[in-house]
């Protein structure tokens, strides 16, 4: 599969959200969609990545996003996740992989010198009409909501 870049059409997506229902990118036609990519529910990088997206979400929101996490936990992990730091934006639930493999997230990965598979930590800017405006590659989880901030 070839790499996406910013201009292309973002891949249509179809999955279930921690409150059990089913969503597809269509939904959000006309609206920007800040689709992010994480790892996996209640470990640190990620919960503070979710922690930054929710105390920003106001500032998001303001400028029109949308916000969308995802990663390859269960809806059940994602519905006690956002519960539990308060999220008031939508989990995305891709045990199959599907979406991050359409995304080519699931990628090498190396931590002390092992080698694996995993979710790459990434967002894609998807503007109303379906076509990604901006991709952040191996974003700071810290530090990316202002990063993305300063581009809405």
């Amino acid at each position: 599969m070839k790499e996406l870049k910013e201009g292309d059409l973002a891949p249509a997506f179809e999955a279930v959200t921690g409150e059990g229902k089913t969503v597809t990118l269509a939904d959000f036609a006309g609206k920007t969609v800040v689709l992010y990519f994480y790892p996996r529910d209640n470990t640190p990088g990620c919960t503070v990545e979710a922690c930054s997206f929710r105390d920003n979400f106001a500032a998001l929101k303001k400028r029109g996003a949308v916000v969308l996490g995802v990663s390859a936990d269960s809806a059940e992990s994602h519905a006690k996740f956002a519960k539990k730091f308060s999220l008031p934006f939508t989990l995305l639930s891709d045990p199959e992989k599907k979406i991050v493999n359409d995304y080519g997230m699931w990628v090498q990965k190396n931590f002390l010198g092992r080698k694996y598979r995993g979710i790459e930590r990434a967002t894609f800017v998807i503007g109303g009409d379906g076509r990604i405006q901006k991709i952040f590659r191996k974003v700071n989880p810290k530090k990316h909501v202002a990063e993305l901030l300063g581009v809405l």
